[in-house]
Parts: C-alpha cells; structure tokens; sequence
C-alpha cells in the first residue's frame, strides 16, 4: 500500500499533512508561553495567562501525535518512532502539570522562574525527545525508501 492509502475519507499523506501541521502549532503555543517570564517579569497574572496558553499547546501537540498516522506497509521501527513523539507530548503535559501545581504550592510572591523551573526541565525533555524522533523518523524513511 502507498501514501494513497484512504483513512478516514482522506489520504494518508493528506492526513500526515494535517497532523504535521496541528502538532506544530500546539509546539507553537508552548514556545510563545515560555516567553512568559521575559514579557512581564513578575507579574504574576500575565504568568497565569501563559499558563493557559501552555497547556492548550501541551494539549493540542499531544492530541496530534496519538492520531494514527502509520502506513500497513510501515516498518516496526518507524512505527516505534512515530509513538516515541506520542511521549514528548506526555513530557510537555507534565510540564503544564507542574506549572499549575508549583504556582498553587509556592505562591504569588515567588518569582516566575521558580514556578516554571520544573516546567522548563520537562519542555527541555520534551524537546530533546521530539527533535531526536524527528531526524530518526527522516533518516528511516529515507534509508527505507532507498532499498
């Protein structure tokens, strides 16, 4: 089977398009949020704003990546590859988990970098995951291609 395979009433490639397209735009949110200590240093609303817009990106990432984007005709390992992004959509969501908890825990007169210091380590995770899965995911497909 190809790319032309119908899932869903749309083409597989079509779908890895939107998929693709979705989980960047989650991955987008979670960038602009991370912004948040930079844009108002201390204020602690503008950080609660952010963290909103964290977990709806955290979320929306998450969503895209356990859509079911697989060819039949996939290998084990690619398949393996596309789940391994699934877990940095897990890593982001902890993220977002532990922002709303160390906010509620330290308070409002702790600073923004020590509500999201555990956030950040989780985004940090989360994105080594992501880029590795990614050039992985390339290079199988490349080297399965030419065989």
């Amino acid at each position: 089977m190809s790319l032309k395979t119908y899932i869903g009433g749309m083409t597989l490639e079509k779908r890895r398009k939107m998929v693709e397209s979705t989980a960047t735009f989650g991955l987008l949110l979670v960038c602009i949020a991370l912004v948040s200590p930079f844009v108002g240093f201390g204020n602690m609303k503008i950080l609660s704003i952010f963290k909103w817009l964290y977990s709806a990106g955290a979320l929306i990432y998450t969503v895209a990546r356990v859509v079911d984007v697989n060819d039949p005709s996939d290998s084990m390992r690619l398949r393996r590859l596309r789940r391994l992004e699934f877990w940095a959509g897990v890593a982001f969501i902890m993220a977002a988990a532990f922002w709303f908890y160390e906010e509620r825990h330290l308070g409002p007169y702790a600073g923004p970098l020590a509500v999201m210091r555990n956030t950040i380590m989780f985004t940090l995770a989360g994105a080594a995951i992501q880029v590795i899965a990614s050039w992985m995911i390339v290079a199988h497909t490349k080297k399965e291609q030419g065989k």
